[in-house]
This record gives structure tokens, sequence and C-alpha cells, in this order.
């Protein structure tokens, strides 16, 4: 059996728009290795959101197989489901949907607290990913206090607070000049590389996407 992080056969998601039926995935296979960052290339409307938001078990509906570090998704209740996404993936947005009373710490915190780490434990996290970024002078600052780029870079030890196998970024850095853009992925590139997670990253950046280990194009909701 296939040691990928994500793996999918036939994926399918349809919506019903107005008494018709649009087929968005139309059969997507695809497979991520433990440690490999693969970018999701396609035009706007293509599905990439609704790639994720299938793979990320933000919602189903979808036809086809899933599997996320071996466990069939598809057949899972949705509570195992949720307990999947919870202890197994990571997500970036292209919006940092931080929450605006909590320091940047504590926004690293409470996602490890949900998964059952002790509140010792999920501080010395916290600092550790937050440092790892750039920002151990700024532990203590709450979103407004800090730029876009540091908080992405909140939004990314988030993400990858609780260890998860699959991170799943939605124009991580879209919202970024190309200088902060650049240094923010390289940063994001290398906490991913270090816990041997698998990434699957949206975006519109052909020369970010060059610099990952692989490039997916949706088309046609198909990957090729």
């Amino acid at each position: 059996m296939s040691d990928a992080v994500v793996q999918t056969t036939g994926l399918t998601r349809s919506f019903e728009q107005g008494g018709v039926r649009i087929d968005v995935l139309r059969g997507v296979d695809l497979a991520i290795q433990p440690g490999e960052i693969v970018a999701l290339l396609g035009p706007s409307g293509s599905g990439k959101s609704t790639l994720l938001q299938a793979v990320g078990l933000l919602e189903g509906g979808f036809g086809g197989s899933l599997r996320i570090a071996g466990v069939e998704a598809g057949s899972l209740s949705a509570d195992d489901r949720t307990a999947l996404r919870r202890d197994r993936i990571g997500f970036v947005y292209q919006f940092h949907h931080l929450l605006p009373d909590f320091t940047a710490q504590e926004n690293v915190i409470l996602p490890q607290l949900v998964a059952g780490v002790s509140e010792a434990d999920a501080a010395n996290r916290a600092t550790e990913l937050l440092t790892a970024l750039g920002l151990g002078e700024r532990l203590n600052h709450r979103p407004s206090q800090l730029s876009g780029g540091e908080q992405q870079r909140v939004a990314v030890a988030r993400a990858l607070s609780n260890r998860p196998a699959l991170v799943l970024a939605d124009e991580p850095t879209g919202n970024l000049d190309e200088a902060t853009a650049d240094r923010v992925f390289d940063e994001f590139v290398s906490l991913v590389r270090g816990q041997t997670s698998a990434a699957l990253v949206a975006t519109h950046n052909e020369r970010l996407a060059a610099r990952m280990d692989r490039v997916l194009r949706l088309h046609e909701g198909r990957v090729g």
C-alpha cells in the first residue's frame, strides 16, 4: 500500500445550482508523499479551493476515494472526520484568520489545547515555532499590532502547531508584497520539510510554484 500522506482516486465533487448540476472535480487522482511540497495551479473558478476543501475534510459530498495518512475518509463518521482533520491536517489561508483578541502565542496555543496538549507544552511549542519564524520578540502582540507578513507567519505557526501530516495552503502569500511573500514562503517550506509533513499549496504565482517539488495543474476538473 502507498505510504502517501494524501491519496485520491477518482475524486469528484458536484453542486446543484438553479436545478443545474455543475461538476467541479471530475476524477482527481493525486498522491503526495511525506516531506513533499506540491503546487496546485489553475485559473480562478477551476476548483482549486474545492479540491482543498474536499481533501481537508471541510465538506462532504465528494465521490471516489480519499485517504489521509492511510485512513479512508469517505467511510468515517462525522466525529471521526473531525478528529482526523484536527489531528492530521493543518490549514493556511490567504487571509490569516487569527483571533483578534488573542496574542500571537495564544493563537498558536489554542489549537493544541483543543487537541489535548497540556498548556505548558502548547506554550513551549508555540514559542518554538514563532521564534523559528522570526517572531520571538512578538509573542505577546495581538494581530492588529503585527504587519501583514507577521500575521501570516503566525498563521503558518498555528497550522503547524500540532505537527500535521498534511498542510493545505490556499494562496498563503497572496496578500503580501513579493519580498515578504518570498520570506514567508521560505520559512513555511523550511518548517514543513523539517517535520516531514506533506503540503499542497494552491496558488496563482507561477514563480513560487516553480520553487516547489512538483506542480499539478487543475483543468476541467482533473489534475495533470
